[in-house]
């Protein structure tokens, strides 16, 4: 089974790969972490796991989903990380959490997806995203081949400077940077799209314009998604042409 978390779809697009793939069934977990819930999951084959890369890690949201989840069936785990370069050491603490649910660690990979943390870069043209998206499918048919046959997942040792961007940098921009008191609108057209895709539920409509409450992680699902490109983060995003897969 294939269970995915994903904000503005790249891990949604991949997760389909690998579920095309292997034909398994690809689960979105947000609709039940939205209601405050934890999940009960069974399968007699692997367990794929696919999400984005927050600060060189996977989003804790995401993991302590998976930590208090209940599994059956298969006691093995891959990863699979959509990212706009590289995982860093993430592969480290995933293999923590593997070790406290009694799974065998299989391996975590980074697939390079189109770039689309727009607080701090700019995403790729269509014409380049389209290319990005290519090479990143034949990635994950090899990735589909290496699961079905059962092995390891491919990965790259860690230097000193992943360590440090999934240590110390990844804490200090969930303690510093994640904020969502910077977000802004200007010609919102009230569709109320933000609030429905917002995988916190941190987004509330008040008289017609979305309102954020404080418990952002910075997924852009509002920003990359709004119809009307009227939602801003500060100055950081005026200019900067929107990606959602």
């Amino acid at each position: 089974m294939i269970l995915y978390f994903t904000g503005t779809g790249n891990s949604r697009k991949c997760a389909g790969w690998l579920g095309a793939k292997l034909e398994e069934e690809w689960v979105d977990i947000v609709p039940t972490m939205k209601k405050g819930e934890y999940g009960a999951f069974q399968s007699e084959t692997p367990w794929v796991f696919v999400c984005p890369t927050y600060g060189w890690q996977a989003p804790r949201v995401f993991v302590d989903f998976l930590r208090r989840s209940r599994f059956e069936g298969s006691r093995q785990a891959y990863f699979v990380l959509t990212c706009g370069g590289e995982i860093g050491n993430a592969g480290e603490s995933l293999r923590t959490l593997c070790q406290e649910k009694g799974w065998e660690y299989k391996g975590a990979v980074g697939v390079v997806m189109p770039d689309n943390y727009l607080v701090l870069f700019s995403p790729p043209s269509q014409e380049e995203g389209d290319k990005m998206l290519e090479r990143a499918k034949s990635q994950t048919d090899k990735l589909a081949a290496m699961i079905r046959k059962g092995e390891g997942l491919p990965e790259k040792r860690s230097t000193f400077f992943d360590r440090l961007k999934s240590g110390a940098i990844n804490q200090g921009m969930y303690r510093f940077f994640i904020k969502d008191k910077a977000f802004r609108t200007h010609g919102c057209v009230s569709c109320g799209l933000c609030q429905r895709l917002c995988p916190m539920g941190n987004i509330r409509m008040v008289e017609g314009k979305p309102h954020w409450q404080g418990n952002c992680i910075h997924c852009m699902a509002c920003i990359a998604h709004c119809p009307a490109e009227a939602i801003e983060y500060g100055r950081r995003t005026r200019g900067k042409n929107r990606w959602h897969c």
